[in-house]
């Protein structure tokens, strides 16, 4: 009995922990995407810590349509559109398309954002 409590309170520890990591994430990754659009001339307002609604101002940076949110629920599409987004962000910030190709390699995707959000 004392042992399925510990174990359970190990759980919902490591729970607690996994969604306050995954949170901050969220807000960080949220920030530089907030940072992108204000370096591209677009004021993201609150739409940017919304999910899927962030698309919106995101969209807007890229020049594309805002319409293509859908294509975003559509599997495999979602990723070619994304990556399109991408190149065209990269080349909004003044930077190469072909940087949205690290959005593809693991780890080193972690940094594109970031890069793109403090970057000059």
């Amino acid at each position: 009995m004392n042992d399925s409590v510990s174990a359970a309170a190990v759980g919902s520890g490591l729970l607690m922990f996994v969604l306050i990591v995954g949170l901050i994430f969220y807000i960080f990754l949220c920030f530089c995407y907030k940072r992108i659009c204000e370096k591209c001339g677009v004021t993201p307002g609150v739409l940017i810590w919304i999910p899927i609604l962030q698309l919106i101002p995101l969209l807007q940076v890229a020049e594309m349509p805002v319409w293509m949110i859908i294509l975003f629920l559509i599997p495999l599409v979602n990723i070619v559109v994304f990556l399109m987004m991408l190149v065209k962000i990269c080349q909004a910030r003044g930077k190469s398309g072909w940087l949205a190709v690290l959005s593809l390699i693991p780890v080193a995707n972690i940094f594109l954002l970031p890069y793109l959000a403090f970057s000059e």
